[in-house]
């Protein structure tokens, strides 16, 4: 087809070729402040090796700044820097072949987006000293005074725009499977890296293995009823051969993407704040130096910490818990429809703001405790936030069934004090209708089928519908506010070209969605799981739940990244991190949980004789020992599943690598270890290029000879970086001015 007869569809989906976006904000007290670092930005991002050009944002008080990788050259040897850093660190298993002009080795080896936009999106925030143009967005910019540029304080966010031609197939060829394949994985990792890929990727073989649990729980609830000792054990087992067989899966898929062991290739964090250099006794270079010791002692923090998780949502959800008994099971006055409502109504009010507290509260002690890298922060973070997710998911089931059962007529009576409270708001002389109170026996069951499947609704519709209410909220909420305001539209001399409208208009709704976070889809999922393991004896079904829950969660996920989020960034990972700690903690766990429910309650379930239930009729002996026992059983069944997996399941990225390292030693054998690997000096194949204005001007030029595509004409408005300057200061002093006036 030729430039000239391209389709506006086809032109709607165009990228116009743009690595990233920097979305700049200005203040209206800081003009001259940000136009001085707007002009240390297009210098920084123009000796870096990119080309610039500026339009405006959705409001005159930001920019957007496009950005592409200015050379071919250089987008080659930062792509070989990169491979050859992961065949020094282990990462690959032999030394990559040098990639020519004529991209000879992209015939076994081709960049893709994901790699493309990786090293660029290193290369804008890479600091200045690393070769790098040091661009941080405020929130994530260093605190060291001195360290982080100027321009930094301006900077919203980096974003790269999202592949709308992909979005359309990915998500239309995943409305008509089931589940997706290993083509449908390495495409993802090919559009947003391998730690986007390796979450779908647990998707997908935690709800293939729901199919054996769905099966067998339906059977039981059939067959067998609740709380029965076969289905706990067989649940259990099912815990420990999911867990060991995703790690060998995790295994095998780091080693076929070519990541296994990337995780010692740490990014630092620019919020690290370094004490003092030192020399590393091994390499000899200069090391920034934190205390262990003081971060030590900061950890330490986690254990007040999680005091205060438990007292905060534990006295919330305790307080509910004795609320709603007594309004359902021992209040019979008037009003009481409606006063059923009261403990969730506290719970949708306390819950989630103290939450969010303690979540905050866990952001600044992660901070406090002052990592290298991102990867060993985010652990940390993670490990304080499983904390309070397991307490606001599981604790109001655990009170059901480990207090309010086995103990209800010990401490119902000590709920006289709601009486005595309701008691006040009724007529002097009348007492307060009540009703003899008896144990609810279908109480355990109902609470584990709502978080199982109407919370499961819930969270589905929030992460789904919210965002997109949200977003038309606050668009309504701003158009009233400036008809109020009897704000009138800044007069620009830059309009939109016809040619970039549409695109100009999709990169600033982009600009305003919120970050990707992976980390809150792996947190759904391993609650989920615990669910599965330690309550789904109570309610066999659990797992049919899950699995319709999972195909659309799959779906809406996809949905979420590509509508309601910015591209995310392609990092790379060979595991899901510290999760597969929590599905590790939550499956030995499940083997207690469950052995106990057992135990307890297998010959009271369908209410024959719970209502006579007594704390006192508790052999407590035997219950210890009988979570004693399943725990080692499974400790041992643990190590014996371990084993048999690792000699059983069909690990095709393994054998591929040791079939490549076999080879490798075989050629080193024949030639003596000499010149037996193409581009085996590194320093000999990178080379930097020179980067100058004559250059990228000569690269501008060349793209004019391509006529009528709008592609590359968006990068001839301004031809230099001098002129995006130009452009820039002038958009600031459009808004500078517009501010004046209104004042």
């Amino acid at each position: 087809m030729a430039p000239s007869e391209r389709s506006d569809q086809d032109l709607s989906k165009s990228n116009f070729d743009v690595d990233y976006v920097i979305h700049y904000e200005i203040p209206p007290t800081a003009t001259a402040e940000a136009e001085a670092a707007f002009i240390q930005l297009i210098t920084a991002l123009s000796s870096t090796g990119f080309t610039t050009e500026v339009r405006r944002g959705r409001k005159p008080s930001s920019l957007l700044i496009f950005t592409k990788l200015a050379s071919p050259n250089l987008l080659r040897n930062q792509v070989y820097r990169a491979r050859v850093q992961d065949w020094l660190y282990g990462v690959r298993p032999d030394a990559p072949a040098k990639i020519t002009a004529e991209g000879e080795s992209e015939e076994s080896e081709p960049i893709t987006p994901a790699e493309r936009l990786r090293v660029a999106y290193l290369l804008i925030t890479r600091p200045k000293d690393e070769g790098g143009a040091g661009v941080s967005p405020a929130n994530v910019a260093s605190s060291s005074p001195g360290v982080s540029p100027a321009y930094n304080r301006f900077v919203k966010s980096i974003f790269a725009p999202h592949d709308k031609a992909f979005n359309r197939t990915w998500l239309a060829k995943w409305t008509s499977k089931y589940q997706p394949d290993d083509n449908d994985l390495s495409e993802i990792r090919d559009q947003f890296g391998e730690k986007v890929a390796l979450y779908f990727a647990f998707l997908r073989e935690y709800s293939r293995f729901l199919l054996f649990p769905a099966a067998f729980g339906f059977a039981a609830w059939l067959l067998l009823g609740p709380y029965s000792w076969v289905y706990a054990v067989v649940n259990a087992l099912w815990g420990v051969v999911f867990f060991e067989y995703w790690k060998v899966r995790e295994e095998d898929l780091a080693v076929s993407w070519g990541v296994r062991g990337v995780g010692r290739i740490q990014h630092p964090r620019p919020q690290f704040k370094w004490e003092r250099e030192g020399i590393d006794p091994v390499t000899g270079q200069v090391v920034k130096v934190y205390s262990p010791v003081k971060r030590f002692l900061r950890q330490l923090l986690q254990i007040p910490f999680a005091a205060a998780c438990v007292v905060a949502l534990g006295g919330v959800i305790v307080s509910c818990f004795a609320i709603e008994i007594f309004i359902t099971e021992v209040y019979n006055g008037p009003f009481k429809q409606y006063l059923t409502f009261l403990p969730t109504i506290i719970l949708t009010i306390f819950n989630p703001t103290f939450t969010a507290l303690l979540t905050i509260l866990a952001e600044r002690l992660t901070e406090l405790e002052n990592y290298e890298t991102q990867d060993a922060h985010m652990a940390s973070f993670v490990q304080k936030i499983f904390v309070i997710n397991f307490i606001t998911s599981y604790l109001g089931i655990f009170l059901t069934a480990f207090v309010y059962v086995p103990f209800a007529k010990v401490l119902v009576p000590y709920l006289d004090i709601f009486q005595f409270t309701v008691q006040k708001f009724t007529p002097e002389g009348v007492a307060l209708p009540t009703k003899s109170w008896e144990i609810n026996p279908d109480r355990l069951t109902k609470q584990v089928i709502y978080f199982t499947v109407t919370a499961q609704i819930v969270n589905l519709a929030m992460e789904v519908i919210m965002p997109w209410a949200k977003r038309k909220a606050f668009k309504t909420v701003e158009k009233v506010q400036a008809e109020r305001n009897n704000e009138k539209p800044i007069e620009t001399q830059f309009k939109d070209d016809p040619q970039e409208a549409e695109f100009l208009e999709r990169i600033r709704d982009e600009a305003e969605l919120e970050e990707y976070d992976v980390t809150i889809d792996y947190r759904e999922m391993v609650i989920q799981f615990g669910y599965l393991s330690l309550f789904s004896v109570v309610w066999p079904l659990t797992a049919i739940s899950f699995i319709i829950n999972n195909w659309i969660e799959a779906r809406s996920d996809a949905v979420k990244i590509i509508t309601h989020c910015q591209r995310p960034i392609p990092w790379r990972s060979d595991t899901i991190g510290p999760w597969l700690r929590s599905l590790g903690f939550l499956s030995w766990l499940g083997s207690i949980t469950s052995s106990a429910l057992v135990f307890l309650f297998h010959h009271h379930h369908g209410g024959a004789h719970i209502d006579d239930y007594s704390p006192w009729d508790i052999p407590f002996w035997a219950l210890l020992l009988t979570i004693m026992f399943a725990e080692h059983v499974y400790l041992g069944v643990q190590i014996v599943v371990r084993g048999v997996l690792r000699k059983v399941v069909e690990t095709p990225g393994l054998e591929k690598e040791r079939a490549e390292r076999f080879a490798l030693r075989k050629m080193f054998e024949r030639t003596g270890g000499v010149g037996g690997v193409e581009g085996g000096k590194a320093s000999e194949q990178v080379g930097g290029e020179k980067i100058t204005r004559e250059s990228l001007e000569d690269d501008a030029r060349r793209l004019a000879e391509v006529e009528g595509m709008p592609e590359k004409m968006f990068w001839l408005r301004q031809r230099n970086p001098d002129e995006t300057i130009q452009v820039g200061r002038a958009m600031i002093a459009e808004f500078a001015n517009h501010t004046r006036a209104k004042k």
